[in-house]
């Protein structure tokens, strides 16, 4: 047994400065006395408009949230020892400020007393069980993301960025083929003001939405609807395209050789209409990708697609590689599908690549083929011929119409 005196000596932790108080529309109310307390305590306060009025009376020194928001973080560091409150609304780590306050200062720092965040309390109103529904937010986001979300039977849950935010939602869901889906606006909930109304998609007309407002969606898809199922491989006509477009059978190959994990980051290179970078992002809310391509019409046909396919995400690059590679995020993954002879692209590709990343590239001419073929002899990797035929009228009849011969070489970067 080791001495007493051998053992290290325990680490000191900084004391809790920074309180972060999630606050309801019941105010003080609902506060518990630590969270009282903590708010009591603290030299400066900050919050919106309404979280200050909330938590009145308050002796502190009040600071309104700038916006951005982000514009008050130096000066919240600089108080760092000084108590010092932040306000937000029920929960401040689900969709809140706490989560972007815990990257720039350390959790021992913090104490947090939250409150429900507006998903529980909606469920609560409408006895949903929370694990079984979908929490996404559209404050501060486009309005696409919702679509990826639109499964029949599914339960979504949605931060709305204002009181114009249902209507939007519910004329989307309609164009979609969803408009016989029951919304149901929780306004204000917890307080004086709580009211809570229910409307079909299709029939939606409350045009007096409290700016501070959750939907409960009940997504009911009717025949003909468009749900973007989970599947790799979307139908070729979902995308606009000018032909330059990597088909349904061997997209669904290529997203599989690519191992895709949540979070990471694609280069789908030579994007063409913009199917594989769109389709990564869709396995996966965490999902990053950057779709590069040198045609102007091709790179406004992508921001179109990404936005009706629920991608909007996607980040585009109007350029020419290898030059248009320069500078970019280093990425854990990369597609090249267009461009691939091209001098300097598949080099400059393998340069930015990550160590442990993944390289596909796809080649229906002779010339890139033997460019992948070259790749395979230096480097390694998998070499597949990926060849699709699909029935066609001949005449009367039918027959087989082969698509040309796709070479795909796929490569781990050690």
């Amino acid at each position: 047994m080791a001495a007493l005196s051998d053992r290290p000596e325990p680490v000191s932790r900084p004391d809790p400065w920074l309180a972060i108080v999630g606050i309801g529309e019941d105010g003080r109310d609902g506060l518990s006395p630590a969270a009282g307390a903590a708010l009591d305590g603290a030299r400066v306060v900050y919050g919106g408009r309404r979280h200050l009025a909330l938590a009145g009376p308050l002796d502190a020194e009040l600071r309104i949230w700038p916006s951005p928001i982000s514009d008050a973080y130096p000066e919240i560091l600089a108080r760092r020892g000084t108590p010092t409150c932040l306000l937000a609304t029920g929960d401040p780590f689900h969709y809140g400020i706490g989560a972007e306050i815990a990257r720039i200062v350390p959790a021992a720092e913090i104490r947090a007393f939250p409150q429900p965040s507006a998903f529980s309390l909606a469920c609560a109103r409408l006895g949903w069980p929370l694990a079984e529904c979908a929490c996404l937010t559209l404050h501060g986001r486009a309005l696409a993301q919702i679509v990826r979300h639109l499964q029949p039977n599914a339960r979504l849950l949605v931060l709305s960025w204002d009181g114009t935010t249902p209507a939007a939602v519910a004329a989307l869901m309609t164009e979609r083929g969803f408009g016989a889906s029951p919304i149901t606006v929780c306004e204000a909930m917890d307080g004086p003001r709580e009211t809570v109304r229910t409307r079909c998609a299709r029939d939606f007309d409350l045009g007096d939405v409290d700016a501070l407002n959750t939907l409960a969606i009940e997504v009911v898809g009717e025949p003909g609807c468009r749900p973007v199922g989970l599947a790799p491989g979307l139908d070729d006509a979902w995308f606009e395209n000018d032909g330059q477009l990597t088909k349904a059978e061997i997209r669904a190959v290529t997203l599989a050789a690519l191992r895709p994990l949540a979070g990471q980051l694609l280069w789908d290179v030579g994007a063409g209409a913009g199917s594989i970078g769109i389709e990564w992002m869709l396995r996966h809310p965490a999902m990053r990708a950057t779709a590069i391509e040198a045609h102007p019409s091709r790179v406004e046909r992508i921001a179109r697609n990404a936005q009706t396919l629920g991608a909007p995400g996607l980040t585009i690059v109007h350029g020419v590689a290898p030059d248009a590679l320069t500078g970019l995020p280093a990425p854990d993954a990369i597609f090249i599908g267009g461009g691939v002879s091209a001098p300097g692209v598949l080099p400059a590709a393998l340069g930015g690549l990550r160590s442990g990343g993944r390289i596909v590239a796809n080649a229906v001419t002779l010339e890139a083929e033997a460019v992948l073929l070259a790749a395979f002899s230096t480097r390694g990797g998998t070499l597949r011929r990926l060849s699709i035929a699909r029935a066609d009228p001949v005449g009367g009849l039918h027959g087989w119409r082969a698509a040309m011969p796709v070479t795909q070489w796929a490569w781990t970067k050690p």
